[in-house]
């Protein structure tokens, strides 16, 4: 059995309190987080492309109102678990395995405080070390099924999408916006089109996904009036939208036309066509999309072929969702 790491005693600690958000002005979590969204900080340990790192939460601040570690005057909120939510979100990707140090770097954490987090989760149970570097357990699932077994839109969109992809023979998800980024919820994979592994949870940047853009364009004139200027344009690729004039007007075709066709613009080789899905009262509670390699399907295939039959499961999709409550 490997012996606990030793923590620094409480009193030490204490005297730290200062340091424990250390770096926060270059703060790049690398974990997709719920914190909107900008061009990631290169570190010098290099993480995998599998990990799904796209993009990396906006440069912040320790005086900055949306920093979720942050809370000066409120007593209620409970710093210590915000940060042992960030070291979790830490270790999004495939199979990863982090040193003290590299959390550190990857949440501006002090490595006294990463210690004892990790320290924390293994006692508990989430998290497991050979010695150097640490890595997630299956119970860490729970907190994750906790949402997916009660919420309404993952339980009811797994068959819809299911079905639909067997009969395209293409991916297919439903996702919702959180953050300046997409979530997904529920997803159906018939054969990995994509450079980085993609599943129930992953996050992708909203402003040049179809799924994302259906969801932005959904939003009202004050909520997307607050989001775009947030929004830090990255160019993944050579088609990427990167400027805010461009998206506002995607966006005022997706609302018009009622639908998102992206043409490789977050990876080379994907092409993908969304649609909203709405609750039974017609509010839009969430984006489905079909995802297609550029090579095999063109973007006239997308509409004429995917588009139909993608609007018809939305819609079934739709008649189960009840009004918020």
């Amino acid at each position: 059995m490997i012996a606990p790491q030793r923590l620094q005693p409480a009193g030490r600690e204490r005297q730290r309190t200062k340091s424990d958000t250390r770096g926060v002005d270059r703060y790049d979590y690398r974990t997709l987080s719920p914190i909107l969204y900008a061009k990631a900080v290169l570190h010098s340990k290099t993480f995998p492309k599998n990990s799904g790192s796209f993009i990396a939460p906006r440069v912040m601040s320790a005086t900055d109102p949306d920093n979720a570690l942050f809370r000066g005057g409120d007593p209620d909120f409970m710093t210590s678990l915000a940060r042992g939510l960030h070291v979790i979100r830490a270790f999004a990707g495939v199979d990863r395995r982090l040193t003290i140090a590299d959390v550190s770097r990857a949440t501006g954490l002090t490595r006294a405080v990463v210690r004892r987090c990790l320290y924390t989760l293994r006692e508990l149970g989430y998290a497991a070390t050979d010695g150097r570097t640490y890595f997630l357990q299956p119970r860490i699932l729970n907190l994750g099924y906790a949402y997916l077994s009660t919420a309404p839109v993952p339980i009811a969109a797994q068959p819809v999408l299911e079905e639909m992809s067997e009969l395209l023979g293409e991916a297919s998800s439903v996702a919702v916006l959180d953050d300046g980024a997409v979530v997904y919820v529920a997803r159906a994979a018939t054969k990995r089109i994509m450079s980085v592994t993609l599943g129930v949870g992953s996050r992708l940047p909203a402003y040049c996904t179809a799924l994302g853009r259906v969801l932005l364009a959904h939003l009202s004139e004050e909520q997307v009036s607050a989001e775009l200027p947030k929004v830090d344009f990255v160019q993944h690729t050579k088609y990427t939208v990167t400027s805010r004039k461009k998206l506002e007007e995607v966006l005022s075709t997706v609302r018009t036309e009622g639908y998102a066709l992206n043409d490789q613009e977050l990876e080379i080789g994907l092409r993908s066509i969304a649609v909203p899905v709405r609750n039974v009262v017609g509010a839009v509670v969430a984006a489905m999309n079909v995802s297609t390699q550029a090579s095999r399907v063109s973007r006239r295939e997308l509409l004429e072929r995917c588009l139909p039959i993608l609007l018809t499961a939305a819609d079934k999709l739709s008649s189960q969702l009840p009004p918020p409550r």
